[in-house]
């Protein structure tokens, strides 16, 4: 049964097939390019949005093969900004924004409002969906966020992310590391059961 993650970015990527450790497969190998709308008011809606697209698709082109699709929402949140970027995290700097615009956004906006440092959290939902079902669940890591980048690791918003408990951004801190902290880690770990049950239930 193969798992595929709806996702095209290549960062998710690299780190559910990390943290998975069996293989995990990118819609578009099947697909090809597909732009799903996410319009969700919610990290869990958006997840289950991408997810069910993506299913229901690979259903229509390869009705015979059995699938796992995941798909995660997830983004950076600041309660000095009301929650925000929060679900717009990924195009916090408009449609179809990079990864480095969208962090040069949110380190202008800190340093126009004159914050150096302040409380920010992450948020990771990941659906899962199979002809089992439909699967829901959260991971979240904390910290803070600084008004400055510092390290070339990761992706997004790591740079100016601190976790509770550590003096290095995610920009700076070794995958090892991350994988055992991340927002995404932690939802993962809840969802590695739920794969593992649909994979037994349909062998």
């Amino acid at each position: 049964m193969k798992i595929v993650l709806a996702t095209s970015n290549s960062g998710k990527l690299r780190e559910f097939k990390q943290m998975c450790q069996e293989e995990v497969v990118a819609f578009s190998e099947l697909l090809g390019d597909l732009d799903i709308i996410e319009d969700g008011e919610s990290f869990a809606q958006n997840a289950t949005i991408k997810a069910r697209t993506i299913y229901e698709k690979l259903q229509e082109q390869y009705p015979s093969e059995p699938f796992i699709v995941i798909s995660d929402d997830s983004g950076i949140s600041l309660p000095l900004l009301g929650g925000s970027p929060g679900i717009y995290s990924a195009r916090y700097a408009g449609e179809g924004a990079t990864d480095k615009a969208n962090l040069t956004k949110l380190l202008t906006t800190l340093q126009d409002q004159g914050v150096t440092r302040t409380p920010a959290y992450y948020t990771a939902a990941i659906a899962i969906i199979s002809d089992l079902g439909e699967y829901v669940v959260h991971g979240w890591m904390h910290g803070d966020a600084i008004d400055h980048a510092r390290g070339e690791k990761g992706f997004g918003y790591d740079p100016m992310f601190i976790p509770t408990h550590y003096t290095q951004t995610l920009g700076e801190l070794d995958d090892p590391i991350k994988a055992t902290l991340s927002h995404r880690a932690q939802a993962l770990a809840l969802a590695k059961p739920i794969i593992q049950m649909l994979q037994r239930s349909a062998s």
